[in-house]
């Protein structure tokens, strides 16, 4: 039934031009450079430490590999982290 739902969500995201990330609560990343990136719609932190991230979200779990990193802002589904950035993958 929820892959139903979802994917009456996803043809009416389609059909009526709106963001799927907004509909399908799908993770939207924003990276500024190589130094701080924006996660919206994430589901936790899983991993957090000075050279390795790990976010988890709806679809899979983002690795982010760099150093130095910091949180300058965390909020109920939106996290953004500054660092410098050297890998940015989805966990398989």
């Amino acid at each position: 039934m929820k892959d139903k739902i979802e994917r009456s969500r996803e043809i009416i995201s389609e059909k009526l031009d709106l963001p799927k990330d907004v509909i399908l609560n799908l993770p939207k990343i924003t990276i500024v450079g190589n130094e701080e990136i924006t996660i919206e719609n994430h589901k936790g932190i899983i991993l957090f430490e000075r050279n390795i991230i790990k976010i988890n979200t709806k679809v899979k779990i983002i690795n982010i590999e760099g150093e130095n990193f910091e949180i300058l802002y965390i909020g109920d589904s939106t996290i953004t982290i500054s660092g410098k950035f050297k890998l940015i993958s989805y966990e398989v």
